[in-house]
């Protein structure tokens, strides 16, 4: 798994393949939302044109019932309006592809020559899955972009850039805020060596040079730039929506019990408690093991910025209180770069991939009868999922083991 993926084409003939094919799942999608029960186009994608006609009108976006992003979607999505609906898909299936661009570039910076890091970027530009995901209108693609985009400055040390991208990042979706102690962590390796601390009480002397170390000028710029662009975009979103801007963009998503059948191991305690005073807590509880596993892969891997952010967007989908089919693009944006430094033998790799689908297939099964045909499929679908959250847990063990960090190049000097 580790070899490199040669193509025999070029990067322009991998793009190009693509983008016919994103353009002919939304061509599809026309014609079977015309002639077909099953509408091809997400739900959300309606929610989202809307959201949009309210804005054109000078109204709220949040008078659309389950609109729980930012009003800056809706903007972004107004042409579907004025122009033609289908510009939102072709906006995200154009992100899509410009997020293979600093995926691209960033395996060439990572030692891989161009016909390996085309052949990495072909694991993201023909996957299926997000082809299908952006072409049936999810703006899943706008955040994958903008997080590889920030990975990429960071690596070329064009700290304020990258902090506009993930503060864009952050405000468009709330899960790669978890990023920010990896990225504190990775920034402080070029700071200067603090001064070695005194003899007595040397645990609050490691807990204050580490504090020193994260206070560098790398760590403060990054922060401030990223900080005031999120507070920036939060606070004129408020003052033109008031508390209804931060209770769907952000809180919402906090504080969130979806008890609908989902990937979440969770689900069906949410679902069985849902009017139990305790039910609240039980979703705060949720967080837990999210918090103590993201704070030991980032102390862990930080050194290797991508690898730790994969693990970071893994670690938090399989173990989150909701997950969802789109919730996989977060970390399979990510792969690609991981992939190289993964010493994995192909017929493992193989065999982890297919007991992944298999995973799902086996959830699909009883939550297609109980969405289409009315069954009482709740325990099965939660065993399911406790049989999918394993399979996850298995491959990330699997992928863990088997990664061997390699000898960092030579760090570009920050702005």
């Amino acid at each position: 798994m580790g070899r490199a993926l040669s193509l025999r084409v070029r990067p322009a003939g991998v793009f190009g393949a693509a983008f016919v094919a994103r353009v002919a799942l939304v061509l599809y999608g026309a014609f079977q939302d015309r002639a077909l029960l099953v509408r091809y186009t997400d739900v959300d994608y309606r929610v989202f044109t809307d959201a949009a006609r309210l804005l054109s009108q000078g109204r709220s976006p949040y008078l659309r019932a389950t609109y729980r992003y930012t009003p800056l979607l809706a903007w972004l999505l107004t042409p579907n309006v004025h122009l033609c609906e289908p510009f939102g898909k072709l906006l995200f299936i154009s992100c899509d592809l410009l997020a293979a661009w600093p995926l691209y570039r960033l395996l060439l910076l990572r030692g891989l020559g161009r016909r390996g890091a085309c052949g990495y970027c072909a694991l993201w530009l023909l996957n299926p899955l997000p082809m299908a995901v952006s072409s049936r209108g999810n703006a899943d693609a706008l955040v994958a972009a903008l997080v590889l985009a920030a990975l990429y400055l960071l690596a070329r040390g064009r700290l304020a850039c990258a902090a506009v991208a993930y503060g864009l990042a952050v405000h468009l979706k709330l899960y790669p805020v978890t990023y920010i102690l990896p990225i504190a962590l990775h920034l402080r390796r070029g700071a200067p060596p603090p001064a070695p601390p005194p003899a007595p009480a040397p645990r609050r002397a490691r807990a204050s040079a580490l504090l020193r170390a994260l206070c560098s000028r790398a760590v403060l710029l990054f922060a401030a730039v990223a900080g005031l662009t999120f507070c920036a975009l939060s606070l004129g979103f408020y003052r033109r929506y008031g508390w209804e801007f931060l209770e769907h963009t952000y809180l919402y998503h906090l504080t969130r019990r979806d008890i609908r059948h989902n990937f979440s191991p969770y689900f069906y305690m949410l679902y069985l408690t849902a009017e139990s005073p305790w039910s609240p807590a039980l979703g705060v509880a949720a967080f837990l093991p999210q918090l103590l596993l993201l704070s030991a892969a980032s102390l862990a891997y930080y050194r290797d910025l991508a690898f730790c952010c994969f693990l970071h967007t893994a670690i938090f989908v399989t173990f989150n209180k909701v997950c969802t089919s789109q919730y996989f693009l977060w970390y399979l944006c990510l792969l690609p770069l991981v992939m190289p430094q993964v010493r994995m033998p192909w017929k493992r790799a193989a065999g982890l991939l297919v007991l992944w689908f298999v995973g799902q297939a086996l959830w699909l099964a009883p939550a297609y009868l109980l969405e289409f045909q009315g069954k009482n499929t709740f325990l099965f679908i939660w065993l399911a999922g406790l049989f999918f959250f394993l399979i996850n847990c298995c491959i990330l063990i699997q992928i863990i083991s088997h990664y061997k960090e390699e000898p960092p190049a030579e760090r570009v000097k920050c702005d």
